[in-house]
Order: C-alpha cells, then sequence, then structure tokens
C-alpha cells in the first residue's frame, strides 16, 4: 500500500486490513498514543491523524462494507441502499479542534455534489444527539449524522478494512460499497477530496 501526503498523489497497490482502533470507545482510544501527547505535554484527548491519503486500487479492493443505522434525524441508511452511489464517510466529534476546521472543507464538497450520485454522511463516535445538533448548526452541516457512540455500528462495520483508526477521519466508498480511500486526519482544503469523489463517480459511469 502506498500512502501518500496531501501534496503527492499515489495509487496503492493493496489494501490495508487493520481493526477500527476506535470502535465502541470514540476517538479516544489508543492509549500508548494518548499517553505519549500528554508526556509531551498536550493534553488534546484524541488520536489525530496527519492528512494522509491511502487509496486502494479498484483490482486491489476487497469485500463491500456492510452497514444498515439511524440517523439522528430518525432515518436508516444502509450499505446496500447506497449501491451505485459514492459514500463518503466522515468520522468526527464536536469538541475536536481538526474536526471543526474541516468542516467547511467537507460542506463545500458536499454542495459541489449535491446533484450528483454521491452521498455524504457524517459518523460522530462520541456525542450524544444534542451536542451533535449543536455542531451542525454552528458549521451548517447539511448531510446526515449516525451517533455511533454507544453501538459503534459504523466504525465495527469497518473492521478489516481501512479503518478510521484517527479522528477526523473520511473514508470514501466507491459505488460497489468498496473502500476506495481514506483521508486520516483532518481534510486541509477542497481539492483532494473533490479529486477521490471525482474519480470514483466517474469511474462508477464508467462501469
Amino acid at each position: 500500500m502506498i500512502v501518500r501526503s496531501l501534496k503527492k498523489r499515489f495509487v496503492a497497490v493493496g489494501a490495508l486490513a487493520v481493526v477500527a482502533a476506535i470502535a465502541l470507545t470514540g476517538c479516544s482510544g489508543g492509549s500508548d498514543s494518548l499517553s505519549k501527547q500528554y508526556g509531551s505535554g498536550t493534553t488534546q484527548n484524541y488520536i489525530s491523524g496527519d492528512g494522509a491519503v491511502t487509496e486502494v486500487a479498484a483490482d486491489k479492493r476487497t469485500d463491500a462494507v456492510d452497514f444498515s443505522a439511524t440517523t439522528s434525524d430518525g432515518d436508516t441508511v444502509s450499505a446496500k441502499a447506497l449501491r451505485g452511489k459514492v459514500v463518503v464517510l466522515n468520522f468526527w466529534y464536536a469538541s475536536c479542534p481538526p474536526c471543526r476546521a474541516e468542516a467547511k472543507y467537507l460542506n463545500k464538497v458536499q454542495a459541489e455534489y449535491a446533484d450528483d450520485d454521491v452521498q455524504f454522511i457524517g459518523v460522530n463516535v462520541r456525542d450524544q444527539k444534542a451536542t451533535a445538533a449543536a455542531f451542525e448548526r454552528t458549521f451548517g452541516v447539511q448531510y446526515p449524522t449516525v451517533l455511533d457512540a454507544d453501538k459503534g455500528t459504523m466504525q465495527l462495520a469497518l473492521s478489516g478494512q481501512i479503518a478510521p483508526n484517527a479522528v477526523p477521519a473520511t473514508i470514501v466508498l466507491d459505488t460497489k460499497g468498496r473502500v476506495a480511500a481514506r483521508v486520516l486526519g483532518a481534510v486541509d482544503g477542497t481539492s483532494i477530496l473533490e479529486t477521490l469523489v471525482g474519480d470514483e463517480l466517474d469511474g462508477g459511469k464508467a462501469s
């Protein structure tokens, strides 16, 4: 697998099998990393990535991700119903500074593809409904959110895949429901996510 920075684009040659380290525990998972943060004088209480992007070549993608969850508005979102669409899963929680910083970029890309076969879904790994809703109002989030803190449904669905083992993390599923790419850390600008979504959308139409 090839991991690229936000300034360089490479295609991954294989899929990385990792278990979702933050499943059921929110983004405070990873005590060793947190211990290092405290030791170095920081108390951020989250495990953050560096914005690295991992892509999986189409012929190296594994099984489709399977999930069914209820959004904070009471609607059901499921992998089966979303087949044929590019799905963007953004893992976040309200008091995470990088999550707050990237919100405007996610909103812009979501709006850009609002008329296409693209579905954004927020996955809140820590908060309850009121806290998540306040964040969404503050930052103008227009796409649905799954509250995943209690059951970890969305996080567990990615076990054995390229998992969201940092917060924030953004995972792009192709039109067949397979993991196509992951941004580990905050989305810093719109260009990378636009490219990842656009590539899968064009690829889905071609197939």
